[in-house]
């Protein structure tokens, strides 16, 4: 009866098809001690990296290596795309979004050239962090999972 009441959860969805993992698998200090903030990161198995959550494209970083979403639930969300991959200048990495743009879950926000960064020894591991969610509870839901499938609940 009083439902309203009830905290709503924050779902967050695969961007991209793959192996979720926790931060701390991840191998890079700055997100497995989760100094950007608590989420997850997918081990991919294919190019194309969707909006994980609606929202609107806060910024794309000058090398493309990282997207920033605020989110249609008020949460800011880094979407960063692969480690060390910032050196490469943009290279290998195309957007298909652009600041301003509203973007709903699953959403193609941009391609990876998989081959380039292999020859450029960069993995390419997609990570998900939301710098506000140190005081709230959340779990992830790890495993294989398809763009569009929930790896993410914010309560």
């Amino acid at each position: 009866m009083f439902h309203f009441f009830k905290k709503k959860n924050i779902e967050i969805y695969s961007p991209v098809k793959g192996e979720v993992i926790e931060l701390a698998e991840v191998n890079d200090p700055v997100f497995s001690q989760k100094m950007m903030g608590e989420g997850f990161a997918v081990i991919p198995s294919d190019s194309i990296v969707y909006s994980p959550v609606a929202g609107t494209i806060k910024s794309i970083f000058p090398t493309n290596h990282a997207i920033s979403i605020h989110s249609s639930h008020g949460l800011d969300v880094l979407l960063h795309v692969g480690i060390d991959t910032v050196t490469l200048k943009g290279k290998g990495l195309y957007p298909k979004v652009t600041v301003g743009q509203k973007v709903a879950i699953d959403d193609e926000l941009l391609t990876m050239d998989v081959q380039y960064l292999k020859e450029q020894e960069k993995e390419n591991t997609i990570i998900v962090v939301f710098p506000e969610v140190k005081d709230k509870s959340y779990s992830i839901f790890t495993g294989f999972k398809e763009p569009g499938e929930k790896v993410m609940a914010i309560q």
